[in-house]
């Protein structure tokens, strides 16, 4: 421990972010990172804990806190603090191999299970994750490590987001000579086409992806598995299948007016933004309009939180998000104490940049979309909205959030985003591979294993687990990573 009191003589401080509206005049990420200095003075606030649940990772009322990957936080603080980097650079990388994803996208439970948490201002973790990786990219120390002896083992990875790159990054580490299939035209998955570049700018799953295919991982874009090549043949020529294909069934809506034009999956649209922006910065035309349009989100999470963000950059006339739930209160409540996910009301960088744009909070709690009026050239134009009360359902047995009699209104809408999550993995993928799922149509495997149904053929990530966090999608891929390499090789050092 660096600094004894540290925690006690020094404030946290972040990375200072540009002002909203300066910062949606482009698609860069738009925090200022702290100096080097100012980054080992906020190691020093690190207690480093007899008992550090910043790296424990565990579940408490279904939410996690700590981190999943069970960075070893304390170590790599203190390391800082006395200006030793490189050495904080082995700590991090030796649970985490992609620090520069988590890094800007984790919303960082480690940081909500810190010890002084409970009292003040938890450690700065994911900047300082950041600042470690980004130093060690300048210092060349990030660079390409091939392994030095091949085992002759082939493996498939399917689908390129964080749980199969990490798949990759660990079996091709161990020798096996790895071949990544993914569907669009980039690597990435949900990291490249499902997070808009405001907050992971891709130049950064390039620089890594490069990196991979120095150490001999094979990467086969715009190939469909299941479409373009057959599940058959891939077993026949791969010692081992990994399905890392994300939960990438969208949640739709069923009301009267949903196939009027104009209306959209949230994925799709955020999909057609990243891939215009990359192409032709917006000149090839080819993104979802927003310009100077009524713009509907329907969802409050992270992925609603980004179609705002999209929005606003691309110009839309209003901006009003529906949230199905009553809003979280501001501050923690009595029975959600220290170390649990405080579930309290957050204000993300889209709402910010919409309350300086439009001057309110576009947020709209206890609502619901229940029908889409179309023009005459069926184009969406208005919705007529409902407001919900929470209500106890004898036949459910819970309570239920009902409509309010009453008190249906319409508001104008050109263009709608759905944005009510994912339902699992899609149907062509796993019936192409002949693995059983379960009920919300998630691979299924026994408990604590990512071997499926079918021989030879593994799972992880949201493919296996539903729709999750980044982190998690890494520790599923690591954890599968080492079940595929003692079924290859008989034992594992992974």
């Amino acid at each position: 421990m660096g600094k004894p009191t540290g925690f006690l003589e020094y404030e946290r401080k972040e990375s200072r972010a540009e002002e909203p509206l300066a910062r949606i005049r482009h698609f860069n990420e738009f925090h200022t990172p702290l100096s080097r200095k100012e980054q080992e003075v906020q190691g020093a606030r690190c207690m480093n804990c007899g008992v550090p649940f910043c790296q424990s990772g565990i579940l408490i009322n279904g939410m996690v806190t700590g981190c999943p990957l069970n960075n070893l936080i304390p170590e790599w603080n203190d390391a800082t603090y006395t200006g030793n980097w490189d050495e904080a650079y082995q700590r991090l990388k030796k649970t985490n191999p992609f620090p520069e994803f988590t890094g800007r996208v984790c919303p960082h439970p480690c940081e909500v299970a810190c010890t002084c948490n409970l009292n003040g201002d938890p450690i700065n973790i994911k900047e300082k994750e950041l600042s470690i990786i980004e130093r060690a990219y300048e210092r060349g120390l990030a660079k390409a490590e091939p392994p030095a002896v091949r085992t002759g083992k082939k493996v498939a990875v399917i689908g390129s987001g964080p749980s199969g790159l990490t798949v990759a990054h660990y079996l091709n580490m161990r020798g096996h000579s790895v071949t990544v299939y993914e569907r669009s035209d980039r690597p990435g998955g949900l990291l490249m086409y499902g997070i808009p570049n405001m907050k992971l700018e891709k130049i950064y799953i390039d620089r890594k992806v490069d990196i991979m295919k120095e150490e001999g991982v094979t990467f086969c874009t715009g190939v469909n598995v299941g479409i373009d090549v057959k599940a058959a043949d891939l077993k026949e020529e791969y010692d081992a299948i990994v399905l890392c294909c994300g939960a990438s069934n969208p949640r739709d809506i069923s009301v009267p007016g949903r196939k009027s034009k104009g209306i959209h999956f949230a994925v799709d649209y955020l999909t057609a933004a990243t891939k215009s922006l990359l192409n032709s910065n917006f000149a090839d035309g080819k993104c979802i309009d927003a310009r100077d349009k009524n713009v509907i989100v329907i969802g409050g999470g992270d992925t609603g939180n980004d179609c705002v963000g999209t929005s606003i950059r691309l110009g839309c006339k209003s901006m009003l998000q529906l949230e199905m739930m009553p809003k979280a209160p501001d501050t923690r409540r009595p029975d959600n104490p220290w170390p649990e996910w405080p579930r309290i009301c957050k204000t993300d960088y889209g709402q910010e940049e919409s309350i300086a744009v439009f001057g309110k909070d576009p947020r709209v709690y206890q609502t619901t979309v229940k029908e889409f009026i179309a023009n005459e050239k069926g184009e969406v134009c208005k919705a007529k909205l409902v407001r919900l009360e929470s209500r106890f359902d004898k036949k459910a047995g819970r309570n239920i959030m009902a409509e309010v009699s009453g008190s249906e209104y319409e508001v104008p809408a050109d263009l709608v985003l759905i944005a009510a999550g994912f339902l699992g993995s899609q149907s062509y993928v796993t019936k192409a591979f002949g693995v059983d799922v379960n009920e919300r149509t998630n691979v299924k495997t026994d408990p604590g294993s990512y071997r499926t149904s079918v021989d030879k053929i593994f799972t992880a990530g949201d493919m296996h687990r539903g729709q999750s966090l980044v982190v998690w999608a890494i520790r599923e891929g690591r954890d599968c990573a080492r079940e595929v390499d003692r079924y290859l090789m008989g034992y594992t050092n992974l």
